[in-house]
């Protein structure tokens, strides 16, 4: 007995349960989109995070890896409890061809399972849908849940993609998006700090007042929020 699994998101990285070979390649059809919400790994209820999903697109291929487990009924089925529960919010399982680099035209393994999503939002309640980069972006900076951040599921996606070989470009976009949004946020934080301080030294000719220099010593917090 033989079961064979696809990989396109964090299972590429970290599979999380026992398998006996591990083979890199794609499936043709599908490709990865960020439209799936994430509510106990990444994300929490309240603030969900955004996570990989695939999306049918004739002529589009996804890079990933495919899990071989070998050995009879229950070491399939634990690693499919397992499977499961880790993506809870995909709610179909699909069967697909998967190819390996050096023969791109013949299936190297049929039958492959992959996790995938129903795109509608009435009857998966965790489908999110697209939105502007900009939009999930700012989500995906700010997500946080029991398993981590938001931000390093999709970077540690763009690091597995660069490993094996085949990065991608929409993945590579949001993750430089959400680098800038991250910036941005740490620039914010810094600015009305330092504008404070110039306005201090700004007003002291006009009001007769002593220089920032003299203020600072007798205002230990003002001292703290610039360190």
């Amino acid at each position: 007995m033989v079961m064979w699994v696809f990989g396109y998101g964090s299972l590429v990285w970290n599979p999380g349960f026992h398998y006996d070979e591990k083979v890199l390649g794609f499936i043709k059809g599908y490709k990865r989109v960020f439209d799936l919400a994430c509510i106990d790994h990444r994300g929490t209820p309240e603030h969900p995070a955004r996570t990989c999903t695939l999306e049918k697109a004739e002529e589009a291929i996804c890079w990933g890896a495919a899990f071989c487990v070998r050995g009879g009924p229950e070491k399939e089925r634990l690693a499919m409890e397992y499977l499961e529960r880790r993506e809870c919010e995909y709610d179909l399982k699909t069967c697909v061809d998967f190819y390996k680099e050096d023969d791109p035209l013949k299936p190297a393994v049929t039958g492959v399972i992959v996790f995938t999503s129903t795109p509608d939002k009435v009857s998966n309640k965790y489908y999110l849908g697209p939105a502007p980069l900009e939009d999930m972006a700012r989500q995906i900076a700010t997500a946080n849940g029991p398993c981590g951040n938001n931000r390093d599921y999709l970077f540690l996606l763009e690091k597995a993609m660069h490993d094996i070989g085949h990065e991608e470009d929409y993945v590579i976009e949001l993750a430089n998006e959400v680098r800038k949004v991250l910036a941005e946020s740490s620039t914010k934080k810094v600015s009305p700090v330092k504008e404070s301080i110039a306005s201090r030294v700004a007003n002291k000719s006009k009001n007769n007042v002593p220089t920032a220099h003299q203020i600072l010593p007798h205002h230990p917090e003002a001292v703290a929020t610039t360190i």
